[in-house]
C-alpha cells in the first residue's frame, strides 16, 4: 500500500521541513517513489521503488499513471470483446480471456476479473446477454449450466418488440421483446417469467 505523507510525519516525530527534505532526497536517489491513490488524489503515498503498488491504491489496469480512469482503453476492450462474442455467437468468460491472451492485442496485464467486469458492463449496456448453456444447438460445445455470453441481434430484438398478429399474440411469449434470449434455466426463462405464470393461471 505504501505510506501516507501525514503518517510518515506523525510516526517519525520530525518537523515537516525535515520530512519533506528527506523525501525529496530519497526520491532523487531513486530509493522511494510517489504513488497516486485513485480514491484520494490529494493524499501523497510513498513506497520503496522495488515494490509495486496494490490495485486498491492505483485502481489497476483501468487507471492511467496519473490515477485517472482510462475511459478510451475501457471502450476499446469492450469493443474487442463484443466483436469476439459476435464472431463466436456464444462465448464463455474463459474463452474470451484465452482469445486475448493468445492474440497479445493488449499490452496491459488483464486478468480474468478485468474481463468479467467488461462483460458485466456489456450486459448492462444491452450489447450482450448473460445466459446459461443448455448444452444443445449453438451451446453444444459449452457444458450445460455454464454461464456464457451471447451478442444481441438488435435488428431482430427490435422486430420482436413490434406487436404481432396471430396465434402467438394471445400469449405473453408472442409479444415478448426477449423471446430470442429465452432459454430453460437462462436469465430469461419460462420458469422465472411472471407474465407467463400469470397467463398459465388465467
Amino acid at each position: 500500500m505504501g505510506m501516507w505523507l501525514r503518517d510518515i510525519k506523525r510516526r517519525s516525530n520530525l518537523q515537516d521541513a525535515i520530512v519533506n527534505k528527506s523525501i525529496i532526497s530519497l526520491q532523487a536517489k531513486n530509493m522511494i517513489k510517489e504513488v497516486v491513490n485513485v480514491k484520494n488524489k490529494g493524499k501523497k503515498h510513498y513506497m520503496a521503488v522495488e515494490f509495486e503498488p496494490s490495485t486498491e491504491l492505483t485502481g489497476g489496469a483501468w487507471y492511467d499513471d496519473d490515477g485517472n480512469l482510462h475511459v478510451e482503453f475501457i471502450n476499446i476492450v469492450k469493443k474487442c470483446c463484443l466483436q469476439k462474442i459476435k464472431q463466436l455467437k456464444v462465448a464463455t468468460l474463459e474463452t474470451v480471456l484465452q482469445l486475448f491472451k493468445t492474440s497479445g492485442v493488449f499490452k496491459a496485464d488483464l486478468k480474468e476479473h478485468h474481463f468479467e467486469e467488461i462483460l458485466g458492463a456489456l450486459v448492462l449496456d444491452n450489447e450482450v446477454m448473460e445466459v446459461k448453456s443448455n448444452g444443445m444447438g449453438e451451446f453444444g460445445a459449452i457444458p450445460e449450466g455454464k454461464v456464457c455470453y451471447k451478442a444481441f441481434d438488435k435488428q431482430r430484438v427490435g422486430a420482436a418488440a413490434e406487436p404481432r398478429i396471430g396465434a402467438m399474440a394471445s400469449m405473453p411469449c408472442g409479444v415478448c421483446p426477449r423471446i430470442r434470449s429465452c432459454t430453460p434455466d437462462g436469465v430469461v426463462s419460462p420458469s422465472t417469467c411472471v407474465y407467463f405464470q400469470k397467463w398459465l393461471e388465467f
